[in-house]
């Protein structure tokens, strides 16, 4: 990709709810990749996940909203909340390309995603429109990742990097499953959030 263009950061996801990791993991992939912008987009509904364990996409765009607030480089986008029907991400990108195609994109993701990545809508169109920043922790080698960057590579002429970073034992299901039992979610989540998610009694 050519130098000096806008580099917009995308953070795509449930966020349900959002927490620290995502944070840290945008913060991260911002400074090692001298990004000048994150770009959060809370899905509207993702054909992968049952809608019954899903926060109402409003809510989780405030969420969002209210995690980001005091960042000035980390930016929200209702693109995928306010589209009808299932959220893909090739056609998020390619909407994000016509509204700036000077920029240059950088998908945000955890290296498992890497090993479904193929399997999602027209995963061609994904890797053509954006380079991948793939979250791996901080000073492992695995070589069927390895592999399978590679065959992505050789496959779909993508452009896959590495955001290294410590394991941060931090996920939604966790926080969820907190909530409904009763235990403290506080460091886990921005203290906005959980005074949100106690006003709207969510995932009790």
């Amino acid at each position: 990709m050519v130098s000096g263009k806008k580099k917009t950061g995308i953070m795509g996801g449930t966020f349900n709810p959002i927490h620290i990791g995502h944070l840290l993991l945008a913060e991260n992939a911002k400074e090692t990749f001298g990004l000048d912008e994150i770009l959060f987009i809370p899905s509207g509904f993702s054909y992968m996940k049952s809608e019954m364990e899903v926060a109402p996409k409003n809510m989780r765009l405030e969420m969002t909203r209210l995690a980001i607030a005091d960042n000035p480089s980390f930016l929200l986008s209702p693109i995928e909340v306010e589209r009808e029907g299932n959220s893909y991400t090739c056609d998020t990108l390619e909407l994000l390309r016509r509204e700036e195609p000077a920029a240059d994109f950088y998908f945000i993701a955890g290296a498992d995603s890497l090993f479904a990545m193929e399997n999602w809508k027209q995963p061609e169109k994904i890797f053509h429109h954006c380079t991948v920043l793939a979250s791996v922790r901080e000073g492992s080698s695995n070589s069927e990742l390895m592999d399978k960057i590679s065959y992505l590579e050789d496959k779909f002429h993508a452009d896959i990097r590495f955001i290294d970073m410590k394991e941060i034992a931090v996920s939604s299901t966790d926080i969820r499953d907190r909530i409904r039992m009763g235990k403290s979610i506080r460091y886990m989540v921005p203290d906005k959030v959980i005074a949100y998610i106690e006003e709207h009694h969510l995932y009790q």
